[in-house]
């Protein structure tokens, strides 16, 4: 059920990359409003040729952002056509991609900033995108009466609920923590599988735990991220298709088509189904670990896959490993990234 480009209240556009060249295919009237209407097949990069001031949160130029349909933003500036602007490359399938215009004054501290804080860019920029899924499942909703769409508005507002738990605890890695017990590393493992989606994935506790003296809130909040970080990038082929991934990131298919929003098909159930995980929790001589048998990380991943705003899949924050970090830091215990020993994922902790 696509939803029309007019649903939506800010200029959009879509393009599709022809010999290596994004070219516009599509706009809405919000856009054309404001940049007027584009000839057919007009590049992309003719909108920002309008403005003096280009700046990318990513680290390559515009084009190549386009072309590779990576999820950044750019600050537009000092052009004819209003503005400023912050834009959305919101990626599709295959070599199509839209472009989202909004009002940079709705992002403080982004104008002229070439790189975003990670964090301020989570708040700013990917809690836009179900936000945006939401409104125009809602509105058209109210103007075909189609019930189907308050599911999709439903599953933007659990993604905005999520986003912003992960916000609050990175924000939040100097609070005291709560150290006045010993916690089961086996029942706040337990505990967190059953708090994150993991239809598809089995867990195995291959040993007997130990307990530490921690915050219960905040271990359990480690394993949780743990989890879903091995749900989602450890089925086989996850990192390849972000699509796949579990818990949908807010792609541009889902804020134009309720067909990727959702995951209940049959079809999209046997395939989550056949690159099922195995998650193994295990004991250390003086701690844990948590091992997925994916595709693991590569190894020229592994020195930032913690660094706040890091992510692999299309819609994620980039802020669950970094949460798993500070965790274990404010506990004053050490964190290992290794590979396991099926080629997986395998994350150590160590009191």
């Amino acid at each position: 059920m696509a939803i029309p480009l007019d649903e939506f209240r800010v200029p959009v556009v879509a393009y599709a990359v022809t010999n290596g060249e994004p070219r516009i295919t599509a706009t809405n009237g919000a856009f054309e409003s404001v940049f007027e209407s584009p000839s057919p097949e007009t590049p992309v990069t003719a909108i920002f040729e309008r403005f003096s001031l280009v700046n990318s949160t990513g680290d390559e130029n515009p084009v190549t952002h386009l072309i590779r349909g990576d999820s950044v933003g750019m600050y537009l500036d000092g052009g004819g056509s209003g503005g400023p602007f912050f834009a959305r490359i919101l990626s599709s399938d295959g070599d199509t991609g839209y472009v989202v215009f909004r009002d940079a004054n709705e992002f403080p501290g982004i104008a002229g900033t070439p790189a975003v804080d990670p964090v301020s860019s989570v708040i700013s920029h990917d809690l836009r995108n179900p936000l945006d899924v939401a409104k125009a499942h809602l509105r058209a909703a109210r103007e075909t009466g189609d019930t189907e769409h308050f599911d999709a508005v439903a599953d933007a507002h659990e993604r905005m609920e999520r986003i912003i738990r992960d916000v609050l605890t990175i924000s939040r890695d100097r609070t005291v923590l709560d150290l006045t017990g010993n916690v089961s590393i086996e029942a706040a493992a337990k505990d967190a599988w059953q708090s994150v989606d993991t239809e598809y994935a089995t867990l195995d506790v291959a040993d007997t735990l130990p307990t530490a003296t921690a915050d219960s809130g905040r271990v359990q909040r480690l394993f949780e991220n743990l989890f879903r970080n091995a749900v989602e990038h450890g089925s086989a082929g996850s990192r390849d298709s972000p699509d796949d991934a579990v818990e949908h990131g807010a792609t541009a298919d889902q804020i134009l088509s309720d067909d990727s929003a959702g995951s209940d098909s049959t079809s999209s159930r046997a395939a989550n189904s056949a690159r099922a995980v195995t998650v193994t929790v295990g004991a250390l001589e003086n701690g844990f670990y948590v091992a997925d048998d994916g595709p693991g990380i590569p190894a020229g991943e592994r020195a930032v896959v913690f660094e706040p705003g890091y992510s692999t899949r299309e819609g994620g924050t980039g802020l669950g490993l970094a949460i798993v970090e500070r965790i274990v830091v404010a506990h004053g215990w050490e964190l290992t990234l290794t590979t396991a020993a099926n080629g997986g994922t395998r994350v150590e902790v160590w009191f």
